[in-house]
């Protein structure tokens, strides 16, 4: 299989025995694909290597017909975009999704696109909750685990905007069933639900969105951490702790997402592939 100019994102990479790198791009035709750019840390003092860097946007050319194919050659396809304190971890989020949740080889188009419209929102002077809920929705929708925010999935009737529901994995929304001497848990107001199924993700229902699709995503996740939250916690601690030599403070922690924010350690391979 030979593969020329494919547009691409690059969302993972690490060092591969002594000169090569093995780098895991997100493509526009064939999803998630695994390269091995063979001498690509030797070639890093001409800047061929700078550009297998995470969300760096490539033309990428490669073969193979094993799960691990040849990096051929790459190009730039545009700036790579300027990510910068929380911005950065929502984009490291984001890539730890592709990665846990995505099989290699597996085509998503749309989600490619929804991705690129995250990146160049998190790059610019923009609130990003909207953006990035609309990534988790897509996520969700691509792999077949979304479901209708506007539906009660038990009784197929109308969500009803006076009412709290409940998000039941693989099924979806139920109105939410008081039980005696159960302990109190919050729901999700029908209201906000029936706002987010026209397509608002932010201002007023901001909060139950992001609560919703963490919820909804961790379903999938499995029980391992996101690498990417631990790392924006200690981000976080390491700034608002610092000196005044250090880096300005951080304060505005919702930026990170959903799930927080991707390690870039790259997950073992017995995780997801």
């Amino acid at each position: 299989m030979r593969v020329s100019l494919q547009p691409a994102y690059v969302i993972h990479s690490r060092p591969y025995r002594d000169t090569s790198v093995i780098v895991e791009v997100f493509t526009a035709q064939y999803g998630r694909v695994s390269l091995v750019g063979k001498g690509a840390r030797r070639s890093r003092r001409g800047g061929s290597g700078l550009l297998l860097q995470p969300f760096s946007p490539l033309l990428v050319s490669y073969s193979g017909r094993s799960e691990m194919k040849t990096l051929t050659a790459h190009e730039a396809a545009g700036p790579a975009p300027n990510l910068r304190r929380e911005r950065m971890f929502s984009g490291l989020y984001a890539n730890e999704l592709l990665m846990r949740l995505l099989h290699r080889d597996d085509p998503h188009p749309i989600l490619f696109s929804t991705y690129s419209a995250l990146l160049s929102a998190l790059a610019a002077d923009v609130a990003v909750d909207e953006p990035l809920r609309r990534f988790e929705l897509s996520v969700l929708d691509e792999l077949g685990y979304g479901f209708d925010l506007a539906v009660d999935a038990q009784t197929g009737e109308a969500v009803q905007p006076g009412i709290d529901y409940d998000y039941f994995p693989d099924v979806g929304l139920r109105a939410r069933v008081s039980l005696p001497g159960a302990a109190p848990v919050a729901g999700f107001p029908g209201k906000d639900l029936l706002r987010m199924a026209a397509g608002e993700l932010d201002g007023e229902v901001r909060l139950t969105a992001k609560r919703l699709l963490r919820q909804a995503l961790a379903a999938h996740l499995g029980d391992a951490p996101l690498h990417s939250r631990a790392l924006f916690r200690g981000a976080r601690q390491s700034v608002t702790s610092g000196g005044p030599d250090g880096p300005p403070r951080i304060d505005r922690a919702g930026e990170a997402g959903a799930g927080g924010p991707v390690d870039q350690p790259v997950p073992r391979e017995g995780e997801r592939s």
